[in-house]
């Protein structure tokens, strides 16, 4: 048990570091008159995740959840598999990236990295979802899995929707 808990404490220094570097985007991103949108949901998505965080190892020791070796290495690869890819979103949006919908007018769409793809127009929210579903189920927590995974997909739906907006308001509907 306590391999899961430096393992989920791993997790909760990468969302630091994604703070330290959203923080530093911020900035960047004002200077250059960033448009902030979705500051309604912000707080419940920051509670959603340190939930999340807390919860994961909380569920596996207070419920004696066993370790389950067919669950548990498939979720570790999945976890792996969010983390880069979630990296690889931070990179392909260098400065612009950020926890907050930030959005700098005139800067067109990035299409690079995995944001090439059309298909996944929000490859960053793929690996939120893998993240959150996975990350559980490394110490077969099912309940936090499945309780996390319903209310970010509702938190997600609000996300998304207000993320395209702000897009689309700022740089114009995405290319054909």
């Amino acid at each position: 048990m306590i391999w899961y808990g430096l393992l989920v404490a791993a997790v909760a220094g990468e969302r630091v570091a994604e703070l330290v570097i959203a923080r530093r985007n911020q900035r960047w991103s004002t200077a250059r008159g960033a448009i902030v949108a979705g500051q309604g949901h912000y707080p419940a998505m920051v509670a959603l995740h340190t939930g999340l965080l807390i919860a994961c190892p909380a569920e596996s020791w207070l419920l004696d959840r066993p370790f389950v070796p067919a669950l548990a290495w498939p979720m570790l690869a999945v976890l792996v598999c969010a983390q880069a890819l979630r990296w690889w979103c931070i990179h392909a949006l260098g400065p612009r990236w950020n926890t907050r919908v930030m959005v700098v007018p005139g800067l067109p769409l990035v299409t690079s990295g995995p944001y090439r793809w059309r298909w996944l127009r929000h490859p960053n929210y793929a690996a939120v979802v893998a993240e959150g579903a996975a990350l559980p189920l490394v110490h077969t927590a099912w309940v936090t899995a499945a309780l996390f995974t319903s209310l970010d997909a509702a938190l997600l739906t609000v996300r998304v929707r207000c993320e395209n907006r702000a897009l689309a308001a700022t740089t114009g509907p995405a290319p054909a």
